[in-house]
């Protein structure tokens, strides 16, 4: 075990932060933010979504910007067997050998697909109570996250990595246009609504690359897990939900369509939303109305979207954009006399995303004048949508 942990920690050897990837700042910085307190950092997010690059951008940082020495420091992949069959507590306790460090010497711990190792809750927590770390971890799996075991309540805070929004992608592309070429801009747009913002994908435009992630996400993180018998109908499910992206969607009549029981659909259909492979979200109102008013669905990835529905319908694209821009304001959709409207945040904010010269319908019009909001917003462009977003970290600053 002492090699592989070698190779999972080159900085161990060059004493430096090694590690040479696209730096997302935002996010990054709200990880630095958390460095003093004691919280177990739960990061989760689609597969190959850019987890583990963040990860090793934090060691980076602590190398680099606060002097922390390189051998204080252990990064291990628990999705690798031959590291996983040791458990958690062995990993560290040679860690720690490795490098002579006493049990009350601080070191940081970063453990990337935490839920690969069994019981790990049990053994995170005792790690944070025994203290002297602080413990990163990250998983492609949210049903394991949320697995009911109490060992981790109050002592983690969860943030999902999403993938690039325009403006990274810009930056990741190394795109930079002066004022005077600011009239390029909605073709790169429109470039990203076709490619989406899985960073390997943005660089390679490979589109069997996006065939293999997903087919991997299915028989790695849904069949397996789940020992689902027909992984066919599971990946037909995965094509009908895509191609319904942005709409309601009824699981009796997915159901229906694929010759499968409701409960099975069911099934399916949280299958997904705990790999990251869609999000799901619900109509505003009373919980029984939430639990049984139809589903609307998204894509993790616009490129995802894109990909397997074909470049088209991009109202319906840039719907998923203005969704994937505001999910962490736990927005629902409204839904009144047959009327819709996209969203509401928990803030209270009306959002309808209409691309360009899409309008409102005279029901839709009508409904979102008379909608009692905080405020009301019609998002036609990317800029919009960060003018919105930038008011609102500037009221709660």
């Amino acid at each position: 075990m002492e090699k592989l942990i070698y190779q999972y920690n080159p900085h161990w050897e060059t004493k430096t932060g090694t590690y040479n990837y696209f730096e997302r700042k935002n996010i990054l910085q709200k990880l630095i933010n958390e460095l003093q307190n004691k919280q177990v950092i739960l990061i989760t997010g689609l597969r190959r979504i850019g987890k583990t690059t963040l990860m090793k951008m934090l060691i980076n940082y602590l190398i680099e910007t606060k002097g922390v020495e390189s051998s204080k420091i252990l990064y291990v992949s628990l999705d690798n067997y031959l590291i996983a069959k040791n458990s958690i507590i062995e990993i560290v306790e040679t860690f720690r050998k490795i490098h002579r460090l006493k049990y009350d010497t601080f070191v940081y711990l970063f453990f990337d697909e935490v839920t690969y190792q069994t019981d790990y809750e049990i053994q995170l927590k005792n790690l944070y109570d025994f203290g002297n770390c602080k413990i990163f971890v990250s998983s492609s799996n949210a049903s394991l996250l949320k697995s009911g075991k109490p060992y981790l309540t109050g002592r983690n805070r969860i943030f999902e990595l999403l993938p690039l929004d325009f403006n990274e992608y810009l930056q990741f592309c190394k795109i930079k246009l002066r004022k005077s070429d600011t009239h390029l801009l909605p073709g790169y747009f429109m470039q990203y609504l076709k490619t989406g913002g899985i960073p390997e994908y943005v660089l390679h435009n490979n589109v069997a690359y996006i065939h293999e992630l997903v087919d991997d996400i299915i028989y790695k993180d849904i069949v397996a897990q789940y020992h689902v018998r027909n992984p066919k109908i599971l990946q037909d499910y995965f094509l009908l939900l895509m191609e319904r992206a942005g709409k309601q969607v009824s699981i009796n009549k997915m159901a229906s369509i694929l010759n499968i029981s409701t409960e099975t659909s069911k099934r399916y259909l949280q299958y997904f939303s705990d790999s990251f492979l869609i999000y799901i979200l619900n109509r505003k109102g009373k919980i029984n109305e939430r639990l049984l008013a139809p589903k609307k669905i998204y894509a993790p990835d616009i490129g995802i979207r894109s990909f397997y529905t074909g470049f088209r319908d991009i109202g319906s694209l840039f719907e998923n954009y203005v969704y994937l821009k505001i999910k962490h304001l736990k927005p629902q959709y409204i839904y009144q006399d047959a009327v819709e409207i996209d969203f509401i945040t928990n803030e209270n904010d009306l959002i309808e995303a209409k691309f360009h010269d899409q309008v409102l319908s005279p029901k839709q019009q009508k409904l979102f004048d008379n909608y009692n909001a905080k405020q009301k917003f019609i998002i036609r462009t990317h800029e919009q949508i960060e003018e919105y977003l930038t008011g609102k970290q500037t009221k709660n600053l």
